[in-house]
């Protein structure tokens, strides 16, 4: 049975250039091969969708020639197969996740507005992708207000103790076993806490604010007892912090090599894939690379 191979999206802007190198690692820990995919976008007045999978054709892909001579050029790497594909990115670049075990792109490609901290493209894939999709962000974003962090490097993930997701919390241990880093677990609660007064005021509720983070750490270490035993060898520090969530895990991506975080289920009411406020904005101001993980298929 063949592996699934690591994706790179590239369209030879730095920002994805920076992902290929972020691939090319991940392909080599993995022993999986890589895919450079460049997804040649037409005008939308122009030629219907069609997907051309393989080699660049006679003419000849630029981007890709470029990338080729790029891994050829350094260390001896993952084996690499290149596809040039033709249509609209925001809709292909998801569908490469249905055979992928990682997707992987830049914050920014060419096109779009130069001040968006995320592309429309990187934002689709997050969102709709099968596979988990890591997008690379610009060296240089300035993390506020740091979280105590140790030597070594770090993986950060989200866990939302009202809603914890096995398959986040799964390729978190299996990227920090990878990486030989420590796992960072955030597990954030909202302080301080609320309640409406009969005029309509919110006042504070008598609420021990020791007690709520001992109960919401006792919830996390029970949801990650499971993986533990599986990573034996993953050190594991889980902290739980009163605040907003994707504040706490932005401050934690500083140096960190990786923040994972989830994606929101389908719900009855809410069928529509969602990436939740949270990942938006780890994923909008997070200065690591940031995975987006599919929700583990809901039990029968």
């Amino acid at each position: 049975m063949s592996t699934a191979p690591v994706i790179a999206a590239a369209d030879g802007s730095e920002d994805s250039l920076r992902a290929l190198d972020w691939a090319v690692a991940a392909a080599r820990q993995r022993d999986a091969p890589l895919r450079v995919v460049h997804v040649r976008q037409y005008a939308a007045w122009g030629q219907p969708d069609i997907l051309v999978a393989g080699e660049p054709d006679e003419g000849g892909d630029p981007v890709l020639d470029e990338i080729r001579d790029r891994l050829s050029a350094g260390a001896a790497g993952p084996t690499v197969e290149y596809v040039a594909l033709e249509g609209a990115p925001s809709a292909l670049l998801p569908e490469l996740g249905a055979d992928a075990q990682l997707l992987v792109l830049g914050s920014r490609g060419r096109g779009g507005f130069a001040g968006l901290l995320l592309g429309s493209n990187g934002m689709a894939a997050a969102r709709d992708a099968a596979c988990p999709v890591v997008v690379v962000p610009r060296p240089g974003r300035e993390v506020q207000e740091e979280l105590p962090t140790g030597p070594g490097p770090r993986v950060v993930v989200g866990l939302d103790v009202d809603s914890p997701d096995d398959a986040t919390l799964a390729f978190a241990f299996a990227e920090a076993a990878r990486l030989g880093a420590r796992l960072q677990v955030i597990a954030a609660y909202p302080w301080p806490v609320h309640s409406w007064a009969a005029a309509g005021a919110f006042v504070p509720p008598a609420v021990d604010r020791h007690e709520i983070e001992q109960e919401t750490r006792t919830l996390a270490e029970g949801f990650l007892a499971r993986h533990l035993k599986d990573h034996p060898n993953v050190g594991t520090e889980v902290l739980a912090p009163p605040g907003d969530a994707a504040g706490l895990l932005v401050s934690a991506s500083k140096d960190a090599a990786l923040v994972v975080v989830g994606r929101h289920r389908r719900r009855l009411l809410a069928p529509a894939r969602m990436l939740g406020s949270v990942t938006h904005a780890v994923l909008l101001h997070a200065a690591a690379p940031v995975a987006v993980v599919p929700p583990a298929p809901p039990r029968e």
